[in-house]
């Protein structure tokens, strides 16, 4: 199945544990972001699979990278993680009209 919605592909992303974690760690951290490495060493995970779950939330359109120097910052974009909790909960409480099924007898 190919993943075409972006509500589906940031969803699917974060469907991970890992990179559900990474994605915690920096809503906390705030605007300024975290490098790779202290990602790495809050959640002790290894260089190539930090990266590879970062990729995967870059490419969600969850995380925005900058480069400054040496160092890559990660840090959420909170708008798009706006739009994904409004699409989630645009219609709480709205009620479904559910109609009774007919016996098939």
């Amino acid at each position: 199945m190919t993943t075409i919605s972006p509500h589906a592909r940031a969803l699917a992303a974060l469907g991970h544990d890992a990179r559900l974690s990474i994605f915690r760690l920096l809503v906390k951290a705030g605007d300024e972001g975290l490098r790779v490495s202290d990602i790495g060493e809050f959640l002790g995970l290894a260089p190539s699979t930090l990266a590879h779950h970062l990729s995967t939330l870059v490419d969600a359109g969850l995380v925005l990278q900058d480069k400054q120097g040496r160092e890559v910052f990660n840090r959420v974009d909170f708008d798009a993680m706006r739009i994904v909790l409004g699409f989630l909960t645009s219609e709480c409480c709205s009620g479904v009209a559910v109609q009774p099924a007919e016996d098939a007898a």
